[in-house]
């Protein structure tokens, strides 16, 4: 009996190790492309593979082949470029690209650029369209047209991406900058105008001064003119009248004073002033 179970203990033994065995065969020759990612799959004796994997759990032969992985998402990069103007003004400029590559291009990018493909195209070719661009355009060009530089860019870019398998999603424009000197031209424009400015606005102040002064002197003149009128129709009657208005104004505002008392002529009023 106890030999029966020995044997029996050795077969189990013996299965569980042949499946142990099966299993990691079996397991090492699995590979998974996880989401967003593609694979190329490298063969020992007929090279890469033209057939792009796709997601999931694929099976390889071990040894004779071997899958390479790429992320097949939108990635940014930003590419800074120093280049001149149309009118040779030196210009810092950095362009951020969102870029991926080409699913049906990827044995391709593998066989002629390998993995890290997008540090051998994208910083050489971005440099040479941005060059080729904005020596089109003048330095003011470039900030009040940005938006047709970017279409400009973009549109060369991307035929340029096409070439190496590349699919450029989108670009913009996130830094532009002059050299010292041309900032410092722009400034000084800046000042000067606000100058001239300033000083046209004072010459018209200056011109308006200058038509209300005639104005107010005209109606000066206009109204010694009928005030002389007036009294030569109505003679003194006028200054009478003015004086009697005058008199009445000044009683008025002295009624409203507190510390002023009004006393009637011939009156008999008697104080108590203090000695």
């Amino acid at each position: 009996m106890g030999e029966q179970l020995a044997a029996l203990f050795t077969r189990i033994g013996q299965i569980g190790f042949g499946l142990a065995i099966t299993g990691g065969v079996i397991n090492s020759a699995l590979y998974n492309v996880d989401a967003g990612q593609r694979a190329v799959i490298f063969d020992r004796f007929s090279g890469v593979s033209q057939t792009v994997v796709g997601e999931g759990t694929h099976f390889y032969i071990p040894w004779v082949q071997r899958p390479i992985l790429f992320d097949t998402r939108t990635r940014p990069r930003n590419v800074p470029v120093v280049t001149g103007s149309k009118d040779l003004q030196t210009v810092n400029i950095t362009l951020r690209l969102l870029f991926r590559p080409s699913a049906s291009a990827l044995p391709n990018i593998y066989t002629t650029l390998g993995t890290d493909y997008e540090d051998r195209v994208l910083p050489s070719i971005t440099n040479e369209v941005l060059k080729a661009v904005v020596a089109l355009f003048d330095a003011g060009e470039l900030i009040t047209q940005r938006e047709k530089v970017s279409a400009k860019v973009s549109e060369l870019l991307s035929e340029r991406c096409q070439q190496f398998g590349l699919v450029l999603d989108d670009i913009s424009i996130t830094h532009l900058t002059f050299g010292r000197e041309f900032t410092m031209a722009v400034e000084l424009k800046q000042v000067a105008q606000q100058e001239a400015e300033r000083a046209k606005f004072l010459v018209d102040k200056a011109e308006q001064e200058k038509k209300a002064a005639v104005i107010i002197a005209d109606g000066e003149a206009t109204a010694a003119r009928l005030l002389a009128k007036s009294f030569g129709d109505a003679g003194e009657g006028l200054v009478e009248l003015r004086r009697i208005e005058t008199a009445e104004d000044i009683a008025y505002r002295l009624s409203k004073n507190r510390n002023v008392t009004y006393l009637p002529t011939g009156a008999n009023t008697l104080l108590s002033l203090p000695q």
